[in-house]
């Protein structure tokens, strides 16, 4: 299990990697003005609605409609019912691209009604969303090939055209001169990418013979099972983007920059619960359901003990690192250019509000794994819906006082009710027992951040005033040695506290 979770990982990281060098670049163009905000509010439309319709509720109901209809009636079968989804798919995104672009300065009056105040803001807002909103489009498409191609057991191409997203932008960036704006520069590069994204994957799945076409619609009974199955997935994968999407309407009423500084926090928080969490909770969930399906329970427990000790284990680090020493941090990776260090501290202390909920954003996917192997959907949309209103009603008590601090704070007590809610039912009903190795395991791991951050701490107090006389490398430095002691801290309480068995085990995982 734990070489699958590396191979999915390292696709994942490298796309994570290229997309931390293209915020680093908007960042450094951009800065943190209403331009940035006005770039933000465009690409976060389009990005969510893939990320709750594209990405998320559709390929949780596809893949297994999809590997169903192709094992129970071949490959005849299979492509017809791709090319039916395919054709109501891309009708339906073709309808909600025409609505947008004719109803645009309404749809913004409603998702960032406090660009309602700057006139300004508001027109450059609007025409960069009509620039990206193509973008959802084409990354649909992207996403029903995906799904074919990972039928097929052909992971490569799917996991590596996100990577193109972040090219394109940085080339469109470097080329910010010819465009009216910067912002305008990223909103190209975004739509450029989607079809880049669309040629790669379409090009792949033609060589193999299952690039769907148009066909005549028809609600058969896998079309009509595969709209059931949606129903609860779009529910599911609502929870946490409908926060942000909170988080955007809320922050244009905010002063200038809190959308960015809360952009770049998200970017670096969102590093490990892209690479950590979608690793592990994409090989546990399989592996969960063939051990339950051949009757060995005991068996799909061990395997999520193990994805939550693995879990734990790489998102401790971050955890600390991101409490107590942010400032460093974002400074070293986004203060240059047009972001300057006022604008870093903004993100800082956002980034430290967001990471108090990273564990449960990491570990909720392994989490619910025990539920979706065993089918059941509806228990883990109870749980998010619930930490979803209460981040909500957060978010609206916190704004006033703490600003965007207070959204990123919100979003993290929420994490936490959902994560809590989600271990509260599996033990409920068996699923999982909270016994005392699990409880030690929890608690040695808070001991490991708990040194770990004082030693971050210290070790930065002291390096800001050894490093003050190379002001210009500083902040990288400063950031290569808290890497450093980090490590060596970190690996060394592990070693003692946990042992050397306890660490050859987990590998054996």
């Amino acid at each position: 299990m734990l070489g699958r979770i590396f191979t999915v990982g390292g696709y994942t990281l490298l796309s994570r990697l290229t997309g931390l060098a293209r915020d680093i670049m908007l960042a450094a163009i951009l800065g943190a003005g209403p331009i940035a905000d006005a770039f933000l509010v465009a690409w976060r439309l389009p990005n969510n609605f893939r990320a709750i319709f594209a990405e998320g509720a559709f390929n949780t109901a596809f893949i297994p409609a999809y590997a169903h209809v192709h094992g129970k009636g071949g490959g005849t079968s299979a492509r017809l019912f791709a090319d039916r989804i395919f054709t109501l798919l891309f009708l339906t995104q073709l309808v909600l691209l025409v609505l947008a672009w004719a109803f645009m300065p309404q749809a913004l009056r409603l998702l960032a009604p406090g660009f309602s105040d700057d006139a300004e803001q508001r027109r450059l807002a609007i025409v960069l969303t009509r620039i990206t909103f193509p973008y959802l489009l084409l990354i649909t498409m992207v996403t029903l090939y995906g799904g074919i191609l990972n039928v097929m057991q052909r992971f490569a191409t799917a996991a590596a055209a996100s990577i193109f997203l972040n090219l394109s932008m940085m080339a469109t960036l470097a080329l910010a001169a010819f465009f009216p704006t910067a912002g305008h520069a990223a909103a190209w590069g975004v739509l450029i990418s989607g079809f880049l994204q669309y040629f790669l994957l379409a090009g792949d799945l033609s060589r193999h013979g299952g690039l769907p076409r148009f066909a005549m619609p028809r609600l058969d009974d896998d079309v009509r099972a595969f709209f059931r199955a949606i129903g609860p997935a779009t529910l599911g994968s609502m929870g946490t983007q409908v926060a942000v999407f909170a988080d955007t309407i809320i922050a244009t009423f905010l002063p200038a920059g809190a959308l960015s500084a809360l952009y770049y926090a998200e970017r670096l928080y969102q590093l490990p619960i892209g690479v950590i969490g979608i690793a592990v909770g994409t090989v546990l969930l399989p592996e969960m359901s063939r051990r339950l399906s051949a009757g060995d329970v005991a068996g799909a427990a061990a395997a999520q003990r193990r994805a939550f000790d693995l879990t734990l284990l790489a998102t401790v680090p971050f955890v600390a690192a991101f409490i107590a020493v942010p400032d460093p941090i974002v400074r070293a990776v986004f203060a240059h250019g047009a972001y300057t260090a006022a604008n870093a501290a903004e993100a800082a202390v956002t980034l430290a509000a967001y990471a108090v909920g990273l564990i449960p954003f990491v570990m909720i996917r392994s989490a619910v794994a025990t539920f979706y192997a065993r089918k059941d959907t509806a228990t883990p949309v109870k749980a998010s819906l619930t930490g979803l209103a209460v981040n909500v009603l957060l978010k609206v008590l916190l704004m006033g006082s703490l600003a965007q601090v207070g959204l990123a704070l919100a979003t993290a007590v929420g994490a936490w009710i959902n994560l809590l809610l989600v271990l509260f039912f599996a033990v409920r009903r068996g699923y999982l027992e909270f016994d005392r190795t699990l409880v030690r395991t929890f608690g040695t791991f808070a001991l490991c951040g708990l040194l770990l951050a004082i030693a971050l701490w210290l070790t930065s107090h002291f390096a800001a005033v050894w490093f003050a006389p190379v002001q210009v490398i500083r902040d990288a430095l400063i950031l290569l040695l808290l890497v450093a002691v980090g490590m060596f801290v970190y690996g060394f309480s592990i070693l003692v506290l946990f042992g050397r068995g306890w660490l050859f085990a987990l590998r054996r995982g």
